[in-house]
C-alpha cells in the first residue's frame, strides 16, 4: 500500500532531506528524517525510510542502510522516489545491471523523470547498452529540447552505433543553434566542429571533411589538428600536390615527428632511392639540426650508401655525446648486413681514437676530445649487449668506467648486461650503484627497484622505492595508493618465483583492482565531457576502456594469478609443514634440524612483521575513519581486505582463475599463452569441449608452438583414457583432432615435431618430455634429447617461460652439481626461475646457486628439464 501523503509541515521537512543529501550534509538529514518519522502518523512513510537509508549508506553504514531502503520500498512500492533511491544504492555498491532495472521500474511510474532518466543514461552507457542509450537520450531530448547535452548526448548514441548519418544530422542541427560569430574562436565551438569533421572522416565522407573544414578553419583554436587533418584528407582523396604543401608545412613545425615525413614519402610518391634520398637531403638542408632527416634514410639504404649514412650519422653523435645513440639506431640490428657495417665503422673509430685521437687513421683534421672514446665504447658496450656477446660488452663497459666513474650510464648499461647474462642479483648491485650516484633521480632509482624485484629482493626494493613515496606510510601501500602497476606486478613475478603465492595472489589482485577502478572512474566522464564539450577525448576515452585489459600490465598480472591458481590447484596448501617436508628429502638429520630451526625463526620473524603492518594499518584506518566522520564527505566504505593467507588457501582455484582468465579470452585472443592457459584450466576441470576449442584457436596462432605440442598430446591422451564420453561429444572430438594429427599416432607425431626442430632447445624440451609422458621406458633417452646443447642448437640463450605446475610427468631429474660463477659463458640458457644453467662436462648445471650444492632445494639445482 503506498504510505500516506505528507502534509505542508513534514513535506518541506522531506524537501530539506533531499537538499541535505545534495549538499552532502548527512548529519543534518538524519535529523530531519528523524522529525518526521518520530510522528507516529508517519514512522512508516516509505520514501523517508528511503532517504534515511541513502543517507546512511553516505555514511559508511551500508547494512543499515538497505534495510532502511528496503523496508521503505515494501512500505511505498508504487513510489517512483523509493525505486530510485534503491538504484542509487545499486549503484553505489557497482551492481550497474540491478541499478538499471531499479531506474526502469522508476520510470513505469514516473516516465518523465529528468533525473531518473539521466541516472539511467549514465549507466546505459557504463555498460555500453548503446541501444538503450539511444532511446534514454531521445527521451531526455524530447523533454528537453533547448539543452546542448540533450543534444550531443543523443548524436554520439548514434556514433557509438555507427550511424554516422543520424550522428552528423544531429550535430549539424545542434551547431546551427549556435550563435558564434564568424571572426571569434570559441572553444567550445571548435571542438564540436572538430568533432563534427571527426565522425565525417570515420563515415569516409572526405571530400565533405574538407570542405567542412575550410568552411570553419578561422573559428578552430587548435590550428595544428587542422593542418594535420588537411594533409591526411588530401592524401586519402589523391591531391597529391595539396598533401605534399600541408606536410612540408608540418615539418617545419615540428621536424621530428616521423609521421610527417612518412606522408610526405606518400604524397611525393618518389620512383627511386635517390629521389627519395633527395627529399630527406632537402629537409635536412633547411633543419640542419633535426634528426630525423637523417636517421630516417638508414632505413631503407643498404651496401656503400649506408656505410656512407651511418658514418656521418655516427660522428656527428660520437663528437657531441649522446647517450641514447644507440637506442635510436636500434631497429636497424634486425638487418644483418647493417649489424656488420655498424660494428666495422665503430670498432674501427676506437682504434683510431686511441691511436691519433681523430675517426680515421688517414684524416689530419681536428682532433677529437677525449669524451669522444667513452661514447664510443658505452656504444659498443650496448652493441655487443645486443648480439649477445657479454664478455665483449662487459670489457667495454668497464673500460669507460675506469676512465669515467661518476657517469650514471654507464652502471646502467653494466647492470643492463647483467640481467641479459642471467646474473639478476649483480644487475640488482649494478644498479644500485648508479643511483648512488643520483639519488634524486627517480628513473634510476625505479630501475633499480626493479632490477632489485627480479633478484628477488622484494624488501630491498621497497625501501629503495621508500625514497619517493609519501612519509608516515609504508612505500608498499603508497604504491598500490598510486596504482603503481609496473611495481605490483613485478613484486608478483618475484613472490611467485619464491614461492609465496598468497602475497604474490595478493599483487595480483591489486592490479585487478586498479583497472576496476580505472573503468569506474570513466562515471564521471560521461556527464562532464558533454558540459565541457571535449567530445573527440570522450569517444577516444569510450574506446580505451573498452579494450582496457589489453594492457599488458593487466596480462602480466592475470598469467601469474593464473599459474598460481592451476599450482594450488594441484598442491593445496593444507597446512605450514608441506613446504618443510618438501625440502627435507635427501637431507641428513644435522642439515634437517639446521634447515627447520632456519624456517622457525623466519616464520617469527615474518609474523612480528605482520603484526607491525596490521598495527600500522588499523591506525591509519582509524584515522581515516574519524577524518570522514569530521569531514562528512560521501564514500563507499572500507575495499575488503587482501590477506595473502586466505588467498593462497581459496576453496576452488580454477573458479578464482576463470575470472582473470574471461577478460584475456575477450581482448587478448591473439596471444596464444592466453588458450593455453585456457587449455590449463579446462583439462582439470575435465571440460573437452572448452579444451579443444582453446587447442583450436592455439594452432591457428602458431601450430609449431612447443607448449601447444605438449597440450595436443595431452589432450589426445586424455580423450583416449575417458571412454564414456557422450557419443556427440567423442564425435566432434575425433573429427576435430583428425584435421591436426591427420591418421599419426601420438609416437610419431611426437617424433616428426622433434625431427622438424631439431635445432630447437625448447621444441626438443617439450619433445622429451612427451616421450617419457607416453612410454616411462624411454627416460634416459628423453633426458638425453632434453640436455643435448651441440653446435647444431639455435637458441642457447632463450628464457624459458613459466609454464603451469601440472604438466610434470610425475618424476623428477636427477641433482645435478652446481658451480659459482659471475659471468655466463657461451651455451647457456636461461632457466624459468631467471638463472642460467649451462653445459658442464655434458650436463646442465646452475652456474648461480652455491657453489658444490648437490642437494635438492627451492633454487634451480634442481633440474625441472623433463618434470616442466
Amino acid at each position: 500500500m503506498p504510505s500516506v501523503p505528507l502534509p505542508p509541515k513534514e513535506s518541506n521537512l522531506f524537501k530539506r532531506i533531499l537538499k541535505c543529501y545534495e549538499q552532502k550534509q548527512y548529519k543534518n538529514g538524519l535529523k530531519f528524517c528523524k522529525m518526521i518519522l518520530s510522528n507516529p502518523r508517519f514512522s512508516e512513510h516509505g520514501e523517508t525510510l528511503a532517504m534515511k537509508g541513502l543517507t546512511l549508506n553516505c555514511l559508511g553504514k551500508k547494512e543499515e542502510a538497505y534495510e532502511f531502503v528496503r523496508k521503505g520500498l515494501r512500505n511505498d512500492v508504487k513510489s517512483h522516489v523509493c525505486w530510485h533511491v534503491y538504484g542509487l544504492l545499486q549503484r553505489s555498491d557497482k551492481k550497474y545491471d540491478e541499478a538499471i532495472k531499479c531506474y526502469r521500474n522508476a520510470l513505469k511510474l514516473d516516465k518523465d523523470n529528468l533525473q531518473i532518466l539521466r541516472d539511467l543514461s549514465l549507466l546505459q552507457i557504463q555498460m555500453r547498452d548503446l541501444e538503450g542509450y539511444r532511446e534514454t537520450r531521445y527521451q531526455l531530448l524530447q523533454l528537453r529540447p533547448t539543452q546542448r547535452a540533450s543534444w550531443i548526448g543523443y548524436a554520439i548514441a548514434y556514433h557509438l552505433l555507427h550511424d554516422y548519418d543520424m550522428a552528423l544530422k544531429l550535430l549539424e542541427e545542434f551547431r546551427k543553434t549556435q550563435q558564434v560569430p564568424p571572426s571569434k574562436i570559441d572553444y567550445e565551438y571548435s571542438e564540436l566542429i572538430l568533432y563534427q569533421n571527426q565522425v565525417m572522416r570515420e563515415a569516409d565522407l572526405f571530400q565533405e571533411s574538407l570542405d567542412h573544414i575550410e568552411a570553419f578553419e578561422k573559428q578552430i583554436g587548435d590550428k595544428l589538428v587542422v593542418e594535420e587533418i588537411k594533409g591526411e584528407v588530401f592524401l586519402k582523396l589523391g591531391r597529391l600536390k595539396e598533401a605534399a604543401t600541408v606536410y612540408r608545412e608540418l615539418i617545419n613545425r615540428n621536424s621530428e615527428n616521423w609521421i610527417y615525413y612518412k606522408g610526405l614519402e606518400k604524397t611525393l610518391q618518389p620512383c627511386s632511392l635517390e629521389d627519395m634520398l633527395r627529399i630527406y637531403e632537402e629537409v635536412g638542408k633547411k633543419h640542419p639540426r633535426a634528426v630525423s632527416p637523417r636517421r630516417l634514410p638508414l632505413n631503407i639504404v643498404t651496401g656503400n650508401q649506408f656505410r656512407e649514412l651511418m658514418d656521418k650519422f655516427l660522428r656527428v653523435h660520437f663528437s657531441k655525446g649522446c647517450p641514447p645513440l644507440f637506442t635510436t639506431l636500434k631497429s636497424l640490428y634486425s638487418n644483418a648486413e647493417k649489424v656488420y657495417i655498424i660494428q666495422e665503422l665503430v670498432t674501427g673509430y676506437e682504434v683510431s681514437l686511441k691511436t691519433c685521437d681523430c675517426f680515421s687513421l688517414c684524416e689530419n683534421g681536428e682532433k677529437e676530445p677525449p669524451t669522444t672514446l667513452l661514447w664510443v665504447c658505452y656504444f659498443l658496450a650496448q652493441h655487443f649487449d645486443k648480439l649477445g656477446q657479454y664478455l665483449l660488452a662487459l670489457e667495454y663497459i668497464n673500460t669507460a668506467i675506469a676512465s669515467t666513474p661518476t657517469l650514471i650510464e654507464l652502471f646502467y648499461v653494466k647492470a643492463k648486461i647483467y640481467k641479459h647474462i642471467g646474473n639478476l642479483k649483480e644487475a640488482a648491485k649494478w644498479m644500485d650503484e648508479a643511483q648512488s650516484l643520483d639519488t634524486a633521480d627517480r628513473f634510476i632509482n625505479s630501475k633499480c627497484a626493479k632490477y632489485m624485484l627480479r633478484a628477488n629482493l622484494v624488501k630491498e626494493a621497497e625501501e629503495m622505492c621508500s625514497k619517493f613515496t609519501r612519509e608516515g606510510t609504508s612505500a608498499m601501500e603508497n604504491l598500490n595508493e598510486m596504482q603503481c602497476m609496473w611495481f605490483e606486478t613485478e613484486c608478483a613475478s618475484a613472490y611467485q618465483r619464491m614461492g609465496k603465492y598468497g602475497e604474490a595472489l595478493k599483487k595480483c589482485h591489486e592490479v585487478e583492482r586498479h583497472f576496476f577502478e580505472i573503468t569506474d572512474d570513466q562515471f564521471d566522464f560521461h556527464t562532464y565531457c558533454m558540459r565541457k564539450m571535449t567530445l573527440r577525448a570522450y569517444v577516444d576515452l569510450l574506446r580505451l576502456e573498452d579494450v582496457l585489459r589489453q594492457h599488458a600490465f593487466y596480462f602480466k598480472a592475470a598469467r601469474s594469478a593464473i599459474e598460481i591458481y592451476l599450482n594450488l590447484h594441484d598442491n593445496p596448501m593444507t597446512s605450514e609443514s608441506k613446504e618443510q617436508e618438501v625440502n627435507s628429502e635427501n637431507l641428513s638429520a644435522k642439515e634437517l634440524k639446521k634447515m627447520l630451526s632456519k624456517q622457525r625463526r623466519a616464520q617469527k620473524k615474518a609474523k612480528l612483521e605482520e603484526e607491525r603492518k596490521h598495527a600500522e594499518r588499523e591506525r591509519l584506518q582509524k584515522n581515516q575513519k574519524k577524518k570522514r566522520d569530521e569531514e562528512e564527505e560521501e564514500t563507499s566504505g572500507p575495499k575488503e581486505e587482501l590477506v595473502p593467507e586466505k588467498l593462497e588457501r581459496v576453496e576452488d582455484p580454477l573458479e578464482e582463475s576463470i575470472k582473470f582468465l574471461t577478460p584475456l579470452k575477450c581482448l587478448v585472443a591473439n596471444n596464444i599463452d592466453t588458450h593455453l592457459l585456457a587449455f590449463e584450466i579446462y583439462s582439470r576441470k575435465g571440460r573437452f569441449l572448452l579444451m579443444l576449442q582453446s587447442i583450436k584457436r592455439a594452432f591457428a596462432i602458431d601450430k609449431n608452438n612447443p607448449w601447444l605440442h605438449e597440450c595436443l598430446i595431452r589432450f589426445s591422451k586424455s580423450v583416449s583414457d575417458h571412454s564414456n564420453l557422450p557419443e556427440i561429444v567423442s564425435k566432434v572430438l575425433a573429427q576435430e583432432m583428425q584435421k591436426i594429427f591427420v591418421n599419426k599416432d601420438l609416437e610419431h607425431f611426437n617424433d616428426e615435431f622433434m625431427n622438424q626442430n631439431s635445432t630447437s632447445i625448447q621444441h626438443l624440451l617439450s619433445g622429451a618430455k612427451m616421450m617419457y609422458f607416453l612410454d616411462k621406458s624411454r627416460q634416459e633417452k628423453a633426458i638425453a634429447i632434453a640436455t643435448r646443447l651441440d653446435s647444431d642448437v639455435t637458441d642457447t640463450n632463450v628464457k624459458i617461460p613459466h609454464r603451469p605446475p601440472n604438466i610434470t610427468l610425475g618424476w623428477s631429474a636427477p641433482s645435478v652439481p652446481c658451480l659459482l660463477r659471475n659471468v655466463a659463458e657461451p651455451g647457456r640458457i636461461k632457466r624459468n626461475c631467471g638463472h642460467v644453467v649451462r653445459a658442464i662436462n655434458g650436463r646442465l648445471c646452475c652456474i648461480q646457486c652455491r657453489s658444490g650444492c648437490v642437494k635438492r632445494s627451492q633454487h634451480c639445482c634442481r633440474l625441472f628439464l623433463l618434470a616442466g
